[in-house]
């Protein structure tokens, strides 16, 4: 049994693991900040001509191809892989990579063959412990900050595919910052407890009574692709809440929005195509990514096949509503209208006076999933601090929203906040100034 201390000290790692994303009672997690926010243009690299929204030439090659080195290297970009463990400006796959959690610091791994500094001594069944048991060449235990809680679903064959493609790239000598963490946070030992309280190796077994598609879906989601990590709530020790499963989730002042089947603030009123468009370009007719989410878009989604992306779609639009009732109290008729007054002088350019949008371009406010979430940091950050659109083969033009945290006061913040969660059909609480104020300082934004 846990004390009340040592519990205490577990807290550490609600921000340095990553949760299931399924609803999966046996399966658990802590959440972790993504590895960055949304990159600067400068920093991606060059894609070549668009190619109008389909799948990279190759993908689906990829994705079936029976040399597991091939393989391999499509399931590190189905996995995202690179967004922890390549840092920017570094060289690929070298890790140091700064993971920031509210109580300190993680790198991560280098995971070149290099021998000194990477996994050059490892073997195929040291790489399967770490992803499916959580424990590290050596025995140590790992942080789950590195996401084996998702990993574990997966298959055998997926997972020495990918050792057999990183035994692949260059190695590179680059020595793993230690850790920022505080006393006793700091003891890997810890983590046996964590892992007796919130994890169960297993891998992924399809369900007969769904079709092979759904399955395919599923074990995306739910093993390499990871994505409770964010779209999962947490408990006090930040492990998944299973029961709220994809019901959103907060991190590094951002909201992951809900993925289950509510029509406001979910997926409800997506089609599979919205899903796919989404995934594949970081926009549709209904929304665009921000925040961490571009990366994910960027680096993973973007370049993964039709049919893995049509076999995600499936499976999220069968993830059951919720049924909660995102509503909240009425707003106040002066701080509509002062919402209303900054609304058409700064936003209805873009985003159109009867909050429609412009398809492909700007996003509607008229029932937007992330104007009703419950927790309204991310719809707020993105007014303080701008929100930037990343290029991909199907949206090659990176646009932008400018910041309005040097514009508008917190209180005016809060009433244009409140004014598009209530308009147009929108039914969401309303923004307090201190919530903005709040978000305002962690972000750093004067």
């Amino acid at each position: 049994m846990v004390t009340a201390a040592l519990a205490a000290g577990l807290v550490v790692f609600l921000s340095a693991a990553a949760p299931s994303l399924a609803p999966d009672p046996g399966g658990g997690g802590a959440l972790i900040p993504h590895a960055t926010a949304a990159l600067p243009t400068a920093d991606l690299p060059t894609w070549g001509p668009p190619n109008g929204g389909a799948a990279p030439a190759g993908a689906a090659a990829d994705q079936a191809s029976a040399d597991p080195v091939v393989r391999g290297r499509y399931l590190v970009v189905a996995g995202d892989c690179e967004a922890c463990h390549t840092d920017v400006g570094g060289a690929a796959w070298a890790g140091a990579r700064p993971i920031g959690t509210p109580f300190g610091t993680i790198f991560s791994s280098n995971l070149t063959p290099d021998v000194a500094t990477g996994i050059g001594t490892w073997s195929s069944d040291d790489f399967y412990k770490a992803m499916h048991n959580g424990v590290r060449h050596g025995g140590a235990r790992l942080y789950p900050a590195f996401p084996y809680p998702y990993f574990t679903h997966m298959q055998r064959a997926d997972s020495d595919a990918i050792y057999a493609y990183l035994k692949t790239v260059p190695a590179v000598s680059r020595v793993k910052p230690a850790n920022k963490l505080p006393f006793p946070l700091n003891i890997r030992l810890l983590m046996a407890i964590w892992d007796a309280l919130f994890f169960k190796a297993q891998t992924f077994v399809a369900d007969p009574s769904q079709t092979e598609q759904w399955n395919r879906g599923a074990y995306l989601v739910q093993g390499p692709g990871h994505c409770g990590a964010c779209h999962t709530p947490k408990n006090f020790l930040a492990a998944d809440k299973n029961k709220q499963a994809l019901q959103g989730g907060k991190l590094d002042n951002w909201t992951a929005v809900n993925l289950t089947g509510d029509v406001r603030d979910g997926l409800g009123a997506w089609s599979e195509a919205d899903v796919v468009r989404y995934l594949r370009t970081g926009r549709n007719g209904v929304a665009s990514a921000s925040g961490s989410m571009t990366e994910v878009i960027y680096a993973s989604t973007s370049r993964i096949s039709d049919a893995d992306l049509a076999a995600m779609a499936v499976y999220l639009k069968r993830v059951p509503a919720s049924g909660r009732d995102v509503a909240g109290r009425a707003a106040d008729p002066a701080t509509l209208r002062m919402g209303e007054a900054i609304y058409v002088d700064s936003c209805a350019a873009c985003h159109r006076a009867d909050g429609a949008g412009v398809v492909g371009m700007f996003p509607p406010m008229k029932g937007d999933a992330l104007l009703h979430a419950a927790d309204p940091t991310g719809l707020t950050r993105i007014i303080l601090t701008g929100a930037r659109a990343i290029p991909t083969p199907g949206a090659p033009t990176p646009l932008a929203m400018p910041a309005y945290g040097a514009k508008l006061s917190d209180a005016q913040v809060a009433a244009v906040a409140t004014y598009i969660r209530a308009t147009w059909g929108n039914a969401a609480a309303p923004v307090s100034a201190g919530q903005v104020g709040k978000v305002r300082r962690s972000v750093g934004n004067k």
